[in-house]
């Protein structure tokens, strides 16, 4: 574990923690909970996960939150949890609850119309496999491709989606492993924002993500809460610290369950 920015003190966040009345685990999945795999379907969590989160779980001291890019029916087969814990699915255009009801925020006309019209244009047998078409996002991804087709594919996206986003309403992201095409006004900072609301006042709060779309996340929850960046290297982030998965990953989280759960 690694403090990124001055001030900031992993002890006293985990002594608050012990001693609090509400707590909050946000965890994002890709990158963080599970490696990359360029076969999707595959992206299982690190060996060791989903038991850390289970007890967690169990242990009904802690809400736990996932937050992800991912569709939420496709996340829910490779989480493994039975049942689910909240998730905020599609960069929080979708909501499972507590109770297990699914959610969508609805999509305005002209943004489903020009998503359907992009996502017609990926048709070629070289994108098999790698369109992610999801409730409110389509997404492509390269993972896996030599580096310079997957530079050239991804400029002529940029080329292709650019002039479309900007009259649609629509926005291009980048992200590890691909580019994305989603509506604006919502993303992984605005589903954390929300997240928050349903929480008491003075819930002791964490947010977990390696991606560059978790730094909306992490920026949304700066100063309320603890912000750690989950990846092998570290990169420049608005995280609070840096932890490489699955070793220091597994250790967060057994001492998130051991000082909530007020275990010796």
């Amino acid at each position: 574990m690694k403090v990124l920015r001055p001030g900031v003190d992993p002890d006293a966040f985990f002594r608050g923690l012990a001693s609090a009345q509400d707590r909050l685990l946000l965890l994002d999945y890709d990158g963080t909970l599970a490696p990359f795999r360029e076969r999707r379907d595959q992206a299982l969590p690190y060996p060791g996960v989903v038991a850390a989160v289970e007890r967690i779980l169990a242990g009904g001291h802690t809400r736990v939150v996932v937050v992800s890019g991912r569709a939420v029916q496709d996340l829910r087969p490779l989480l493994g949890l039975d049942p689910p814990p909240r998730i905020w699915g599609n960069h929080g255009w979708e909501r499972l609850d507590g109770e297990g009801r699914l959610e969508r925020v609805p999509l305005a006309l002209e943004a489903r119309r020009a998503l359907e019209r992009a996502g017609e244009s990926l048709a070629a047998p070289a994108l098999a496999g790698r369109v992610e078409t999801k409730p409110a996002s389509l997404a492509v991804h390269v993972r896996g491709l030599p580096e310079d087709e997957a530079r050239r594919l991804l400029e002529e996206l940029r080329s292709a989606w650019e002039p479309l986003a900007g009259d649609t309403g629509l926005e291009v992201h980048d992200f590890d492993g691909g580019l994305e095409l989603r509506p604006a006004g919502r993303h992984k900072g605005t589903a954390v924002e929300e997240a928050l609301r349903d929480e008491p006042p003075g819930v002791v709060a964490a947010y977990l993500g390696d991606d560059r779309t978790d730094e909306d996340a992490f920026r949304a929850l700066a100063g309320r809460g603890l912000t750690v960046l989950v990846r092998a290297e570290p990169r420049e982030t608005a995280a609070d610290l840096w932890i490489r998965p699955p070793g220091e990953l597994l250790e967060f989280l057994a001492r998130w369950d051991r000082e909530a759960g007020g275990t010796p």
